[in-house]
């Protein structure tokens, strides 16, 4: 019993707890369809995050150190909630120290030499002409504590104004208020990833402005199927983002990342399309 309780000891101790992660499986995977994340890419400069926020993880966020913006987060829906907007913005401590706290912090919080050398910080926005735009919106958390973990500057990519406010922002309260009708009344568990591809700009030489901003849902029933897919992907300039199913999606974000190909969910569930 006393050599059980120091393996868990040591288990805990040794990661089990810390939100920057090796791999999303048995940490929160519970934010990907049948706990299968997207398709990951092995560069050193990407880095796995549980998005953790007073005692919880809310979502998880694939990043890229380099470009200092996020290539996808995934989360669950489970309705509209009315959340109240934060405001004010976190970042992550353990993408530039291993040895920081578990959860997201305030820079004011964060001492640390080298701050901002693997992810964007609130200065590098300013005077910026553009938004902090969420990839895991407020409009479908599911708590008040997850829409104020949303506000995590490694789940924000900058974003044309016109775009973040406009059609984006609208396709955000459309795709929550469809899928509140067509899945939840059937009993269906929603997953949502919500994606950016790098593009040729950068803020200050810090921080990548996105070519495109793309979202895709995949509601599963109680047998783990898919049953109801679609996505949507639009340039990062006044646009109206372009729906697409849920494989002509992929195949097309295969090409924007230049890779052999690019999956968002479990290649061996059914892909009914909306």
């Amino acid at each position: 019993m006393m050599l059980l309780l120091h393996v868990l000891m040591l288990s805990l101790l040794s990661g089990g707890s810390a939100r920057v992660v090796q791999n999303f499986e048995n940490q929160c995977d519970q934010f990907f369809a049948n706990r299968i994340s997207p398709t990951t890419f092995p560069e050193p400069q990407y880095r796995k995050i549980c998005q953790h926020l007073n005692s919880k993880d809310h979502y998880a966020t694939f990043y890229d150190t380099k470009n200092r913006i996020p290539v996808y987060s995934a989360y669950t829906f489970d309705g509209l909630k009315n959340c109240n907007r934060l405001n004010k913005w976190y970042i992550e401590p353990q993408l530039d120290d291993n040895n920081g706290p578990p959860s997201m912090k305030f820079e004011k919080d964060v001492k640390k030499q080298g701050l901002g050398d693997h992810q964007a910080l609130n200065r590098y926005y300013k005077k910026s002409d553009h938004d902090k735009g969420h990839l895991d919106p407020v409009f479908q958390a599911n708590s008040q504590d997850c829409a104020d973990a949303t506000f995590t500057l490694t789940n924000a990519a900058p974003q044309d104004p016109s775009f973040n406010r406009g059609q984006w922002r609208v396709l955000e309260e459309r795709m929550a208020k469809s899928l509140s009708k067509q899945c939840l009344p059937k009993k269906y568990s929603v997953y949502i990833v919500t994606g950016v591809v790098p593009g040729n700009d950068n803020i200050r030489n810090t921080v990548n402005v996105p070519s495109h901003f793309w979202t895709a849902y995949c509601c599963l029933d109680q047998n783990n199927k898919c049953q109801i897919s679609n996505g949507f992907i639009g340039e990062n300039e006044k646009d109206t983002p372009e729906e697409k199913s849920v494989n002509d999606l992929e195949i097309e974000l295969a090409t924007l990342y230049n890779v052999p190909s690019f999956e968002l969910f479990l290649r061996t569930q059914n892909k009914a399309e909306k």
